[in-house]
């Protein structure tokens, strides 16, 4: 069995179409494929949680937040495709497309009427406010 990586597998193919047929081996138009995470990061103010994930590739009506309590899921469907035009003569198009998602823990509940999202060139932006209520009871212990 081979100990490669999917990285060294996909650059030992590369290497194997550059030396069979160097003058025609196109790189792929987009690097890498379609990310298998949401990538983040949290940031905690006194009030609130400032979320920034990265999302490329997807429109705001694609992307979904839902909160339950201290649970935050994100899920997105995301699509990279090419345009050309009329004349252009296409060689190789790498597309991609699918769904990503996300689910992570908090240590507080979330105020969702209080909380916010804005999603701008990729990156979504979540201000999650948190919760006043406490939805949790410390229990005596006899």
């Amino acid at each position: 069995m081979s100990s490669l990586s999917p990285f060294s597998k996909r650059n030992l193919i590369d290497e194997l179409f550059r030396d069979v047929s160097p003058g025609f081996f196109i790189r792929p138009l987009h690097g890498e494929p379609l990310p298998t995470q949401i990538k983040l990061d949290i940031k905690e103010g006194d009030k609130d949680y400032v979320i920034h994930a990265e999302i490329p590739g997807s429109s705001k009506e694609n992307i979904h937040v839902n909160i339950e309590g201290d649970v935050v899921t994100l899920r997105a469907e995301v699509s990279q495709t090419d345009t050309n035009r009329s004349d252009d003569k296409l060689i190789r198009s790498e597309r991609y497309y699918g769904e990503v998602s996300r689910s992570f823990q908090l240590p507080v509940d979330i105020d969702q009427q209080a909380s916010k999202a804005r999603y701008e060139n990729g990156v979504l932006t979540l201000t999650l406010v948190k919760s006043a209520q406490k939805t949790g009871q410390r229990l005596t212990i006899d």
